[in-house]
């Protein structure tokens, strides 16, 4: 397994990311350690979370992820060995939320004292907010950098036009610029991404860390009625797949696996792997059998045939 540039960074990444969403909402912080623990002794070094996960839970108020890898980073002693990356711009509530530079230099305290570290490796704007003017945001960003609180700075979630914009306004000002993107991409949703943010992604060198990679589970298999939908706390979002794309999308991914002997979910991966612009895919598990069909999917040893079939049964 070889590690992968991370768009224009100074960060090497092997090519899935855990992602974080899930610490303090669907796992608690034993079975996040347990998790964490499996995945970086099979050798991968990239987490990703943000200061809103995981809010939405009952009883949460935010922050949660960031605690839960801060007790293990100290736990395990080894903020050395593992690349972190996290966000900024969501709603935490109490009026806690946007692109200010004030406002982010402080959630960007909050966030470093939850991870129990004296920096991030990539902090990244989570959603726009079009009432801060870019420049603004990206003095934030300058000045966390200058003080060694930030190594590099991406986004999530911009438009095209609003992506394309930032990385001019941070060239023209002399400003950081994002290196990294995180679009909502996957075997199922690729119009929105491939027909305006991939361009963009290429034409910059931005790493992409794309999330719901396995379109909230639909793409492992498990769900192939709306009887299944209770399957799991995230059946709900999955409900818009059972559709006559997605069942072609199903048969072609039991096709390959049944070739390669694997699962849906290794090679749902390993098709995002093999997208020339997609650097880490972005994918969370709940247990450690989950957690063996992700990490299986880099070495796959998947054939340009069957990344084509794939690719055409998924057209949209």
């Amino acid at each position: 397994m070889e590690k992968r540039k991370l768009g224009n960074t100074s960060l090497e990444v092997y090519p899935i990311t855990f992602g974080g969403n899930v610490f303090g909402w669907t796992i608690d912080e034993k079975t996040s350690h347990q998790i964490l623990d499996a995945f970086t002794g099979a050798g991968f070094n990239f987490i990703d979370t943000a200061d809103v996960y995981s809010r939405w839970a009952d009883g949460n108020k935010g922050g949660e992820s960031e605690t839960i890898i801060g007790s293990w980073l100290k736990k395990n002693n080894n903020r050395d060995k593992v690349i972190i990356a996290t966000k900024v711009g969501s709603d935490m509530g109490g009026g806690k939320k946007g692109l200010s530079k004030k406002y982010i230099l402080q959630a960007a305290e909050d966030s470093l004292k939850r991870l129990q570290t004296d920096y991030i490796d990539l902090y990244q704007t989570h959603f726009d907010d079009e009432d801060t003017s870019i420049e603004e945001t990206l003095e934030a960003y300058a000045q966390l950098i200058k003080e060694g609180k930030v190594r590099h700075i991406g986004a999530s979630n911009l438009t095209a036009e609003r992506l394309k914009e930032s990385l001019q306004k941070a060239f023209e000002n002399g400003l950081p610029a994002y290196e990294t993107f995180q679009p909502h991409y996957n075997l199922y949703e690729r119009a929105k991404f491939e027909d305006g943010l991939e361009p963009i992604c290429l034409g910059n060198n931005l790493g992409v860390l794309n999330y719901y990679s396995l379109a909230s589970g639909f793409l492992t298999g498990k769900y192939r009625s709306k009887d299944d939908l209770d399957k799991s706390q995230r059946g709900g979002g999955v409900a818009k797949y059972l559709d006559d794309r997605g069942f072609k999308i199903l048969a072609a991914l039991d096709e390959v696996s049944k070739q390669l002997n694997t699962t849906p979910t290794t090679v749902a991966l390993a098709w995002l792997i093999h997208r020339p612009s997609v650097t880490a895919p972005i994918v969370s598990a709940t247990s450690l059998k989950q957690l063996e069909s992700i990490i299986a999917a880099p070495e796959l040893e998947i054939t340009a045939h069957e990344i084509e079939l794939l690719t055409q049964e998924s057209a949209w």
